[in-house]
């Protein structure tokens, strides 16, 4: 009973530190409030918590698979307009997400010291749950893989919108207002939202994808939008629900870091997130007049953030966002056959 009312208690402080985060303009409000938040709990105060707690792995799945859907709902049939402007720099982002994982390896391995496993999933440019689910697997170790692919995000959504947002003087992204999820949706179709992200999850056990509890269901909204059956329409409240879940569950996992571990693991990440984003503009600058796009469309697309926050960021510009959200989706897709080909290629180093 005592863990069960904690976790209700951990979610009502992460709702008001969400609201807080989006008051305050910050990109991904419902995601990186409450992760802050939970983080300094479980960092600075667990003697608070009950003896034994961790937050309820079944909770964070349902609202994983929430995240799942949405991202697939935004594989439509517009995203494979004008095809052959593609192949250059789909070809080009292999090449990234393959370099990323190399230096960041070298990185985490030579200068922030990690184990193999740990600095290896620390490494990848995207596929933030699925290298935390295969790092788990693999025995990482997990609080700093946490804390490493949590900073390349939050360093990269803060410094590219807050950059942008200088550069054209106007805010972009969440922080301009703007979203991919649907304000009003019938509860009606709440059922159909259920059913969807249940036939997700089983698919991702079933199938056993990589992080199957993320990829199961955007493969299956992926199909539904793509084929024109029944195109899911996924509401804000229920999106910014699953983000404050999520975040509180990851930021539980800090439990035990030390404050001169999580500065040294912002350095290291400043050091990564630097390097990805230079390799991300000079692509941009290369590929641009092939791709028929802007330097901003491109260097977007080639932004090693979240998903859901670089197509926010492209919306707001009017920046192609349907070019900017297919990119970001085969860097996960990239990235997770990467890691899966990379894990057997040296699986006596990790």
């Amino acid at each position: 009973m005592r863990h069960a009312i904690t976790t209700i208690l951990l979610i009502c402080l992460s709702a008001i530190a969400g609201v807080a985060a989006e008051r305050l303009g910050l990109p991904l409000p419902y995601l990186l409030g409450p992760l802050c938040l939970t983080a300094a709990i479980a960092t600075a105060l667990p003697a608070y918590l009950p003896d034994g707690y961790a937050f309820p792995n079944w909770l964070r799945m349902i609202f994983i698979a929430v995240i799942g859907l949405m991202i697939g709902a935004q594989v439509t049939p517009e995203l494979f307009d004008n095809a052959g402007r593609l192949v250059a720099s789909l070809l080009a982002l292999i090449g990234f997400v393959f370099v990323a994982i190399a230096c960041n390896y070298q990185v985490f391995r030579r200068i922030g010291g990690y184990d193999p496993a740990t600095a290896f999933y620390a490494s990848t440019p995207g596929g933030l749950y699925e290298s935390l689910a295969l790092g788990e697997e693999a025995g990482a170790d997990m609080p700093r893989l946490i804390l490493q692919q949590f900073l390349r995000i939050i360093v990269v959504v803060t410094v590219l919108p807050i950059g942008l947002s200088l550069w054209l003087g106007a805010p972009v992204g969440s922080a301009g207002g703007m979203t991919l999820a649907r304000p009003s949706v019938p509860l009606e179709l709440l059922p159909l939202i259920v059913l969807a992200g249940g036939l997700g999850i089983f698919l991702g056990k079933v199938l056993r994808l990589p992080a199957g509890q993320l990829t199961g269901p955007l493969v299956v909204a992926a199909m539904l939008s793509l084929t024109g059956l029944m195109p899911l329409d996924i509401p804000q409240w229920l999106v910014n629900d699953a983000q404050i879940v999520i975040g509180t569950a990851l930021g539980m996992r800090f439990t035990g870091l030390s404050r001169a571990l999580i500065l040294r693991g912002l350095g290291l990440s400043l050091i990564s997130v630097g390097g990805m984003l230079l390799l991300a503009a000079v692509l941009a600058l290369l590929l641009a007049p092939l791709a028929g796009e802007g330097f901003d469309v491109m260097l977007i697309s080639f932004a090693p953030g979240g998903v859901t926050e670089m197509a926010l960021v492209a919306l707001s510009l009017q920046a192609n966002p349907a070019f900017v959200t297919l990119h970001h989706i085969v860097r996960i897709l990239i990235t997770v056959i990467g890691l899966m080909a990379l894990r057997l290629r040296f699986k006596d180093r990790l």
